[in-house]
């Protein structure tokens, strides 16, 4: 068998830090040289500049995007007795954040085009106990954004946006983070901003609830008062180096989510056609957190990517509701995202991948993987 003669990672983040090490550099050593490593001066700036990049008001910096989530729901009162819908195909931690405030996850099927939480499916899921919609941008591509909204208006209940996978994606002409009540966004590595850790933020255009969330994240502490705790709240703060960091990338989203538009119109025109990218919904400006295609032969699929050295993702192999965790929430089948949870592939996706890296996986695939009859 013949080996290829570099790998083609699945996220090439070395070279992205590579380029801006002299700046991510100078950002970590001015933190080192304030010591103010929790909160502070790093952590504000952060927060004005993407707040500003989001176009919104409010920006509360926290440890991850799990714990954004939770604070969000806390901070809008939902709790037991409470139903929060939530789209199967996504990652855990959308329901976890709805379990662990003490609220029920009502569960939705996809669109089968995009594989984002499907309107009709939402609107027949609302019941009398349904206090929110946790709309999920998954891959880079915002849900229908202004079908949700007008839904939620409708029957009184809370929109919050699950933008771990979308910073800078836009639907409509609205930008993640600004469709509804709250957002909450994740920093994790390999995301399209990410930190050198755990991160994660909330943004909106509602004070009070910012202020609550601050509040919440730092202990229950009064902001005014360091000794004085009104609320039973938790430690989940970012930190000054994550924030310097975050300030440096944040320049560059844009730029970098223009590398990877440019890398997934390349798989549109080169992958065979039995092996289909994910549809963008038309009102849709996706930032490709992840090129997702769909395979009926997904194991042949993946095991001649790693003899040629491709790396590959499954984003999600086993849908929410079928999860032993979450299962007892389910409470009929969701077809279409338990099909797509068998056929769904990640292909390798970075602002850095080259024409050349594109061609050489969907040669691979073309001339190795049969299309099925």
């Amino acid at each position: 068998m013949s080996v290829d003669p570099q790998p083609v990672p699945f996220l090439d983040l070395g070279t992205l830090h590579r380029e801006r090490r002299t700046e991510l550099d100078a950002a970590m050593g001015a933190v080192v040289e304030s010591g103010q490593f929790v909160s502070g001066p790093f952590v504000d700036q952060f927060e004005r500049e993407f707040a500003e990049y989001c176009e919104v008001a409010q920006c509360v910096g926290v440890a991850n995007g799990t714990d954004a989530l939770e604070l969000i729901l806390v901070g809008l009162g939902i709790g037991p007795g409470d139903e929060v819908i939530v789209p199967a195909n996504t990652f855990v931690a959308t329901v976890e954040a709805v379990v662990t405030c003490g609220a029920t996850p009502r569960f939705v099927d996809v669109s089968p085009t995009t594989l984002l939480m499907d309107l009709e499916d939402v609107s027949s899921a609302i019941s009398p106990a349904t206090a929110a919609v946790i709309a999920v941008h998954l891959y880079g591509q915002m849900a229908d954004v202004s079908g949700l909204a007008a839904l939620a208006d409708r029957h009184g209940l809370a929109l919050i946006e699950d933008a771990a996978q979308a910073h800078g994606a836009r639907f409509d002409g609205r930008r993640a983070g600004s469709a509804g009540r709250a957002a909450a966004f994740s920093f994790y590595p390999g995301k399209n901003l990410g930190a050198f850790g755990d991160g994660g933020a909330v943004v909106t255009d509602d004070e009070a609830l910012a202020r609550t969330i601050r509040c919440l994240a730092n202990h229950g502490r009064d902001e005014d008062d360091r000794f004085r705790h009104p609320l039973s709240g938790r430690n989940s703060r970012l930190d000054g180096l994550q924030a310097a960091v975050l300030s440096v990338k944040l320049r560059y989203l844009d730029a970098d989510n223009a590398g990877r538009v440019a890398a997934m119109a390349w798989y549109r025109d080169l992958l065979p056609s039995h092996i289909p990218p994910v549809a963008t919904a038309p009102k849709a400006a996706p930032v490709h957190h992840l090129a997702i295609v769909r395979t009926l032969e997904r194991p042949g699929v993946t095991r001649v990517l790693d003899e040629h050295r491709i790396g590959w993702g499954l984003h999600y192999p086993v849908p929410c509701h079928v999860q032993p965790a979450f299962s007892t929430f389910a409470d009929r089948p969701l077809p279409v995202a338990e099909r797509a949870a068998d056929e769904i592939l990640s292909l390798p996706m970075s602002p850095r991948i080259t024409p050349d890296q594109i061609a050489r996986v969907c040669d691979v695939l073309a001339a190795r993987v049969p299309a099925v009859i």
